[in-house]
């Protein structure tokens, strides 16, 4: 049976009671795990970074994340209330302080955003504390690949390992066209790196991209939900309402359960034939895509700019000497120069700026000369 993961991310806007509501919807729903999103700003953004439209207004961005930054405390009480409703807790951290204090309240899964996915610092920490585990007992680990290459997944999987890792298929971008999904790359990813996978998806559509994932070999669906998509949270304008969830839950057991009657490739037929009448052929087989790993057309743009790269955190002057709070691992994101890879973080400590820069730049290798 296929994992169900119900992602509420930051939809309960800081309220605990909002977010009780949205767990009993999921767990009502039939979601088997249920996922939240640990915030701190100053870990996902500079200040500087640009605007994010609401139905209140233009803000900043940062300052969105601001307002969804939550103590310890609210989240262990929505570990334990999860549990209180027979499911698992999964959340993804941002950083390094947050992976520190989800640790700390054990999940029962640790997830890792599409975004995060060359946020390096983050998974030697998350590597370092899963190789410190009992064999057996590691914290099941889901890395999502939205917004990457073959490479971006295959240099995060040498880093945290593949032992009790699944990967999901992801097109990062809200919402995302069921079209461009490509998901024979499902079992194409699961033959490459031998783990299981599934899918995180975005499109707006509960029946279409789910069953096609589990279809295709997928034993794990991620999938937003919210009480209204009229409402606030960053991701509700593309996540499913409870009603929806619920739908999209039986048509993923139903397509399990014709998978096993019929077998692999009988049951694939069967169900090609059952979505093709509500579908349409064409737009099942443009769903399914030809299996190989690029860039989806919607999320082409935005690589170097949703995922992490290195940032200067302050205005500095041609002469400075980088110590590690004058540089950050961020997404670029709305309007600031993406920098380069995480991957030279501990190269440029101590190295000097040869010209001078400003907050939020990103960081180009040409900014500095090292240390001899």
């Amino acid at each position: 049976m296929s994992t169900i993961i119900a992602e509420i991310g930051t939809s309960h806007e800081g309220s605990k009671e909002k977010a009780f509501e949205l767990i009993d919807a999921a767990a009502e729903a039939g979601a088997d795990a249920i996922k939240f999103q640990w915030v701190y700003a100053d870990e996902i953004l500079h200040p500087n970074t640009g605007f994010v439209k609401l139905p209140t207004g233009n803000i900043p961005l940062y300052e969105r994340f601001r307002q969804l930054e939550c103590s310890k405390d609210f989240y262990r009480e929505l570990l334990d209330y999860v549990h209180s409703k027979g499911c698992k807790f999964c959340c993804s951290p941002f950083g390094l302080r947050s992976l520190q204090d989800l640790l700390e309240i054990k999940p029962d899964i640790l997830k890792v955003a599409s975004p995060e996915l060359n946020h390096y610092k983050m998974l030697e920490a998350i590597r370092d504390f899963r190789e410190k585990q009992a064999d057996g007992e590691k914290i099941p680990l889901v890395l999502s690949s939205g917004v990457s290459k073959l490479a971006d997944i295959e240099k995060a999987l040498d880093i945290v390992g593949r032992e009790g890792v699944s990967l999901l298929h992801c097109v990062t971008s809200y919402p995302a066209p069921e079209e461009e999904y490509n998901l024979r790359l499902i079992s194409n990813l699961k033959n490459i790196f031998g783990i299981e996978c599934g899918v995180s998806d975005h499109s707006l559509d509960p029946i279409l991209v789910p069953s096609l994932s589990i279809a295709c070999g997928g034993s794990l669906v991620e999938k937003h939900i919210t009480l209204s998509r009229q409402t606030a949270g960053l991701d509700d304008p593309v996540a499913l309402e409870p009603e929806q969830f619920a739908m999209m839950v039986h048509v993923i057991h139903q397509t399990e359960t014709l998978m096993a009657h019929y077998g692999k490739n009988l049951g694939w037929e069967k169900t090609i034939e059952q979505l093709s009448e509500g579908f349409g052929k064409d737009k099942i087989m443009s769903t399914l895509g030809d299996g190989i790993k690029r860039l989806a057309p919607a999320e082409e743009a935005n690589y170097g700019r949703t995922n992490r790269s290195l940032h200067f955190m302050k205005d500095f002057k041609s002469g400075h000497k980088i110590s590690p709070q004058d540089i950050s691992i961020l997404r670029t994101e709305k309007v600031l120069s993406p920098g380069i890879s995480p991957d030279f973080y501990d190269s440029l400590i101590g190295a000097l700026l040869v010209k001078d820069v400003k907050a939020g730049q990103g960081i180009q290798l040409s900014d500095f000369i090292k240390i001899q």
